[in-house]
Parts: structure tokens; C-alpha cells; sequence
């Protein structure tokens, strides 16, 4: 019988160590570069200038942490966190560990800051991140894949961050929810897709990277308990598909790859059944420039990352468009680390060999064009 392929997390994260940006920061602003100080519960944060969250590190390091001692594990200090969620070099034994064989990595702090309010002091923030990752995934190049930040200060300025992100080796860019300037369904955009297709970057969104959805909505919901912000997160993400969608960027650029990261997929059929709902009834009088149903331009453009969703293989036209890519998100509390593999069989054990592979492995490294050695 044959064996499922290892995984390759489509959605992993690090936790930026205490140099990410004064080491590696344009000297203008090192004097008031993030820092890692204690907390005011004893546990790291960054220091950011400019913001008031307040995310104690151990909790975006906390995969594998049992839900009872998380309350106590998130005032840990930096160095109390594993070595894994910034040390390349411990990073290969807890992929082995989970049956991962290589990762996309996104921002764990630099989720936060993307709702900076000051947009020069966000893009050097996110390109000192940029050259930091490039020094982590650098020492593993075919398992460690990184998506470099991009604060979109302007158009010709988030083109010049695709292009550097390509030099430095980077697959994809992690964007913000939402940019510097205009919205990104604006036609001034359009010399920013055509770039990312032309150097085969996609355009990557991850949830909590909207200052409308983000990690403070999250934490202290607008209404009700605590876990409505959680249910909230979501939203954020479906709300830059819709621009992307209705706006006409996939209609005017066929080949833009984007990816919608950690939203979940269970939701996707009901998504594209509205969105060609709406456009419908809704159309003709909006003067919708569409010369397809929305829900096509999901299946050609749009991937889409997950970790533990027993809904997103229970439909074979969503897993056979190869949308669906699965991730474990370590070392962030919400990852399925380090037993994803008993999840994985769990959910998707009613579906072939083939279906298994493309969702845990194939799609993703098809879409970054990874090399990995599998």
C-alpha cells in the first residue's frame, strides 16, 4: 500500500529572536528599533514604538503547550521558548518530528506590524526582517522557504520589495491586509501584479494582518465572550479576496498567484456559491466588469492554507482544484505540531493516496516552485 509523502507546511512561522531589527535595521532607525523587554507580566514583547499591543512571545511559541498551562507558559521569557522557533538549526528535528519535510515561513511579529500607523518606519521594520529571514532560511535551502514583508508604502515601492525579495531568495511575499496606499482592487496596482507574475511571486495574505481584524480585535472582541474574536479571524482574509475578486485584478491578471493563509477551507464552497450569488442579482446594476463567474476566478488564482479542518476535504471539487494546501503552523499556539500526522489520518483518511499528497505536499510545492529534496 502506498504512503502518504511528507508534508510541506504551507503556513509555518518563527518567532523573531531579540536582533531581528536592531542587527539588521537601516541605521536611521536603530535608535528606536523593536526590542524584546519584559512584559508587564513578566513575560518578553516586543517593544514596538508606534503600537500598544502587547503579545507576550511564548504564546507564538507555544506549539505542543497542553491548553491548561498556557495561561502560566505565556509569561515565559525569550529564552525560555524552543530553540526551533528561531534557531535554524533546530528547526530540521521538529519538522522530522511531525512528518514535515520542508516549510513556508511567515511573519509571527510581523503580523502586528503590519497595522503600524507610520509607514517609513514600518518598511524598515519589515526590510530588517526581510534580510534576517534571509539569513534563516539560508542555512536550510531546501526545507526552509521564507515570504518576505512588504509594508506597501507606495506601488512603485512594493514592486522594488518583489524585486528584492526575489534576489534574496524569497518565494512569495507575505502582504498586508491593508496597503499604504489606495486599495489593492485600485488600476495603479496593476504594475505591482504584473511584476509578481512575471517573477513568480505570489501574493500572500495571512490572517490578523488587517487593522480592522487584527491581533488586538482578536484578543478583546467588539461583542461577546472572548471567543467570538477568535471566530472573527476569518473574516479579515475573505474581506481581501472579495477586493482581489470583484475588483477585477484576477480578471485583468490571469496568472497572479495569491494565497489566503491560515483562514481555514471548510468555508470555500459556500464562498464562491455567494460571490456567484451576488454577482448575479447584483451585477448588472454595479456595472461588474467580470466575464466569468467569481467562483472560477477562485479556482484558477486563489490557494488556500489550513491546518486542522476537518471540513476542507469534504468536497472533491474544491480538494481536486488544487486549492487546498495544508499546513501545521508551528510553533504558534494554534499549531497541530506535533501531531498533525494522527490528525492528517484522522481527516482525509477517506480520500486516495493522490488527493493526500496534492493537499500535504504537491500543491504547495507546485505553486512556490520549491526544491525540495522529496
Amino acid at each position: 500500500m502506498a504512503t502518504r509523502k511528507p508534508g510541506i507546511s504551507a503556513d509555518s512561522h518563527i518567532v523573531e529572536p531579540p536582533n531581528t531589527y536592531i542587527d539588521f535595521i537601516d541605521p536611521k532607525f536603530r535608535d528606536r528599533a523593536p526590542t524584546v523587554i519584559d512584559g508587564p507580566t513578566g513575560g518578553s514583547i516586543f517593544n514596538i514604538p508606534g503600537l500598544d499591543d502587547i503579545i507576550p512571545l511564548a504564546l507564538l511559541g507555544a506549539a505542543g503547550v497542553p491548553a491548561a498551562e498556557l495561561p502560566k507558559y505565556r509569561d515565559a521569557k525569550f529564552d525560555q521558548l524552543p530553540n526551533a522557533a528561531w534557531n535554524p538549526n533546530y528547526r530540521a528535528e521538529v519538522q522530522d518530528q511531525d512528518g514535515v519535510c520542508a516549510e513556508v515561513i511567515y511573519a509571527s511579529v510581523g503580523m502586528v506590524m503590519c497595522g503600524h500607523p507610520d509607514l517609513e518606519y514600518k518598511d524598515a521594520c519589515m526590510q530588517a526582517y526581510n534580510r534576517w529571514l534571509e539569513t534563516f532560511c539560508g542555512t536550510q535551502p531546501n526545507r526552509l522557504f521564507g515570504l518576505a514583508q512588504s509594508a506597501v508604502v507606495s506601488v512603485d515601492s512594493a514592486i522594488a520589495d518583489v524585486k528584492r525579495a526575489k534576489a534574496q531568495g524569497h518565494v512569495g511575499m507575505m502582504m498586508p491586509g491593508r496597503p499604504g496606499y489606495a486599495d489593492y482592487d485600485h488600476a495603479d496596482y496593476d504594475a505591482l501584479w504584473e511584476c509578481a507574475v512575471d517573477l513568480d511571486m505570489p501574493m500572500c495574505f495571512h490572517i490578523l494582518t488587517s487593522d480592522d481584524c487584527g491581533v488586538k480585535e482578536v484578543l478583546a472582541p467588539k461583542r461577546g465572550h472572548a471567543a467570538n474574536g477568535f471566530m472573527n479571524i476569518i473574516r479579515g482574509v475573505q474581506d481581501v479576496l472579495g477586493v482581489f475578486l470583484f475588483g477585477g485584478v484576477f480578471e485583468r491578471h490571469p496568472k497572479l498567484k495569491m494565497v489566503v493563509a491560515e483562514g481555514d477551507a471548510g468555508w470555500i464552497p459556500h464562498y464562491k456559491y455567494r460571490a456567484d450569488h451576488a454577482i448575479a442579482r447584483l451585477g448588472p446594476a454595479t456595472e461588474c466588469q467580470l466575464t466569468r463567474p467569481p467562483s472560477a476566478y477562485i479556482d484558477q488564482n486563489v490557494s488556500f492554507t489550513f491546518q486542522d479542518d476537518e471540513t476542507a476535504y469534504r468536497n472533491q471539487d474544491v480538494i481536486d482544484s488544487g486549492c487546498l494546501m495544508w499546513a501545521n503552523d508551528y510553533p504558534h499556539t494554534d499549531a497541530c505540531w506535533p501531531i498533525s500526522q494522527q490528525i492528517l489520518d484522522e481527516q482525509m483518511g477517506h480520500l486516495s493516496i493522490e488527493q493526500q499528497n496534492a493537499c500535504i505536499h504537491d500543491n504547495v510545492k507546485k505553486l512556490f516552485n520549491l526544491n525540495v529534496n522529496v
